[in-house]
Order: C-alpha cells, then sequence, then structure tokens
C-alpha cells in the first residue's frame, strides 16, 4: 500500500537539508555541513512543517558566524542562482530557502540598513513576504522606501514581494499595524505587471482590503479600469478575483463592475428533492430562471444548516456563470452531497433550507429535512 502523501516530508527532508549545507558549506570554509545536517535531523523528523522550517532555520544560525554583516555576506555567497526572471508564474522557488527568512528576521529585526537588501535577494529564490512583515511593523519608513525601490525591479519575484508582504490579511502571517490604504500607490503600479504571479497578489491584495475598505477598493479598480494601463482580458481576471468575497455577499456595486446586472426582473423557481434526505447522500436542486431581456447571471446556492443549539449555519457555493436569453427558460440542476464527514462542520438531523442567488439578490428558496 502506497504511503500517504506528507507535504512536510515532500518539503523539510534530508536531502534537502544536505543541500542547503552543501550551498553553505562552499561559501564559507568555517561551515560544517555533516554537523549542520546532523544537528537539524535529530529533530526534525518529529516536527510540523512551520516547526521545521524554524529549526532549520535557528540551527543554520548557531553554524554561522555571529558577526551580523559576515553572517549576511555568507547567506548572500550561499545562494544559488534566482529563479528565471523569464517566466510569468507557477515558480515559487524552493522551500528549503524559507528558513532563510526566519533566520534574517531574528540575526537582523535591529538593522533593516542589512537585513531589507538580503531579504531582496532571497525572494527571488524564495518568497519572503512572511519574513517581511517584522520589518514592516518595526521600521515602516524603511520598509516603504526599500518597497518603492523594489516596485520597479526586474526580478517579478521581489515586485510580488511588494504587494504579498503588504497584504492587509496574510493569511499565516504576522499582522501589520500599517495604515491598509497605504499601498495603494504601490499597486497603482503593480496592477499593470505583465506576470500573472504578481497580478494574482495584486487581486488577492485587494480581496483583503475588500473586508476593510471596500468602497476605496471598488474605486481602485474603476480607475485602473479608466486608465486602461493592464490588458483588458488579464484586468478583467484581477477585478474578477479581487472582488470575489464581495460578489459571494452580493454586495450590488461588485456585481456591477462585472457587468451582473440586479435592476432587471428575473422570475426564479428551486426544488430540492428528495425530501427528506439522508446525511451523506446528495440532495438535488433543480432551478429554471426566466427574463424578458437577455442577461449575464451570477446563479449561486445558499445552504441554512440548523444547529441543535438553535444556531444556524450558512454557507455559500458557486454554481454557475452563463447569460438568460430572452424570453427563454434557463434551467440548471445541481446534487450537492451532504456529507457526514466534512472536516469544517458537522450535519445535524432537523429542517435545513437552500436559497437561490442571482446576481447577488435572493430570488427563491426551498426546505428540505435531514434526516439520520
Amino acid at each position: 500500500m502506497a504511503e500517504a502523501f506528507s507535504l512536510k516530508d515532500q518539503l523539510f527532508n534530508a536531502e534537502k537539508v544536505a543541500y542547503l549545507g552543501g550551498l553553505f558549506a562552499s561559501a564559507w570554509d568555517g561551515f560544517d555541513p555533516g554537523r549542520f545536517q546532523k544537528d537539524v535531523m535529530a529533530e526534525l523528523p518529529a516536527l510540523e512543517l512551520k516547526q521545521r522550517q524554524q529549526l532549520i532555520g535557528r540551527v543554520l544560525g548557531d553554524h554561522l558566524p555571529r558577526d551580523l554583516q559576515r553572517c549576511f555576506d555568507i547567506i548572500q555567497t550561499a545562494l544559488p542562482a534566482p529563479c528565471d526572471p523569464d517566466l510569468s508564474d507557477d515558480d515559487f522557488g524552493d522551500f528549503i530557502f524559507a528558513p532563510l527568512g526566519d533566520l534574517i528576521v531574528s540575526r537582523g529585526l535591529d538593522a533593516p540598513a542589512a537585513a531589507l537588501p538580503l531579504l531582496a535577494e532571497v525572494t527571488t529564490r524564495f518568497s519572503m513576504e512572511f519574513a517581511l512583515r517584522p520589518f514592516l511593523n518595526h521600521w515602516p519608513e524603511e520598509v516603504f522606501a526599500a518597497l518603492d525601490t523594489w516596485v520597479t525591479a526586474d526580478h517579478y519575484h521581489l515586485r510580488r514581494l511588494v504587494s504579498e508582504g503588504t497584504r492587509p490579511r496574510l493569511p499565516w502571517g504576522e499582522k501589520v499595524a500599517i495604515d491598509p490604504l497605504r499601498p495603494l500607490p504601490l499597486l497603482d503600479q503593480l496592477h499593470s505587471d505583465p506576470t500573472r504571479f504578481v497580478t494574482r497578489s495584486v487581486a488577492n491584495h485587494l480581496n483583503d482590503l475588500s473586508r476593510i475598505h471596500p468602497q476605496d477598493m471598488m474605486n481602485r479598480l474603476e480607475t485602473w479600469k479608466t486608465q486602461a494601463a493592464q490588458h483588458e482580458k488579464e484586468l478583467f481576471w484581477l477585478t474578477k478575483h479581487a472582488l470575489r468575497t464581495l460578489v459571494k455577499d452580493g454586495d450590488t456595486r461588485a456585481l456591477a463592475q462585472l457587468g451582473y446586472r440586479q435592476d432587471v426582473p428575473i422570475a426564479a423557481t428551486l426544488t430540492a428533492s428528495p425530501d427528506p434526505v439522508r446525511i451523506g447522500d446528495a440532495v438535488t436542486l433543480d432551478i429554471t430562471l426566466t427574463a424578458d431581456s437577455a442577461l449575464p447571471v451570477l446563479v449561486d446556492y445558499v445552504m441554512h444548516f440548523d444547529r441543535p443549539n438553535g444556531k444556524t449555519g450558512r454557507k455559500v457555493h458557486k454554481l454557475k456563470q452563463t447569460a438568460i436569453r430572452a424570453g427563454a427558460p434557463l434551467q440548471l440542476s445541481k446534487a450537492h452531497k451532504l456529507k457526514g464527514n466534512a472536516s469544517t462542520f458537522t450535519l445535524h438531523p432537523g429542517p435545513h433550507r437552500v436559497e437561490l442567488q442571482v446576481n447577488g439578490r435572493i430570488l427563491a428558496e426551498a426546505p428540505f429535512e435531514l434526516i439520520a
């Protein structure tokens, strides 16, 4: 029987540690790669992914000179060639260099003049957005001065760092204390970047911002559309990705920016069958939409789950992006599996309902009974 895939073992293992040790041995005669690997591997197998990253960074620091500049010079010398600067996406670099970010933070947080240029070099081997954020909190002016130069860098990984490192809600990242609107002038430059790796980060950054300053965020998208500095197709992709949370919430302005109108009457029917339905089976949703004029539609459905404590859970599911032809019924069907072993929630028997959301408006609903 094949062993289950382990991401932590794929990213941090004896072979990767040996590779990193070899790079540093080549950079400095005083580095003992065998002892380094022995010290790392004595603890690594029992640790989870993030702990492995921290361990490697800590042990590496123990094997390097205490003098800051000497340590940083050795890191710089040990780095392999950057990721291919001619690519535009799908080249994240090698995860074994992530511990370098931890080491740079632990050694250089009080020395941004030395640490920030090194982070810029390392990020072209593996993205350093997590390592940048402590510096952003401790040295915001120094970091923004660096960002102003990085935003036009030749290497797209460094340009991406400008957006990714300043995201208001970077998943798993240290919270930053800066004004969430402050990076917008940098995004003004990055939104027209020729690489999807960068524009995806800009879109994710704006999606973060939509949860804090939605109107400012949508104003920016409208400005970019007027400026036409980015290809129309790519800007529409970026806009759609940036607005995804607002669209899911049925925000009228966000939907309008994507061409989904709410001022056109739509007749809708929704049925849910079978009723009752057992946990583990599927409930089938049958939908009919009719309008007097042709229009694009974004069709979602909202599942409401009753809990034993009297509270109700709610989850929006994407169904289809399509168009209604004038006077012609649009029929859709979806079998929704009611998983009894979902990792994020537990289903309980009882009355449930589903709502049909079209272009952000609730147009119909159907009840169903969930049984064990």
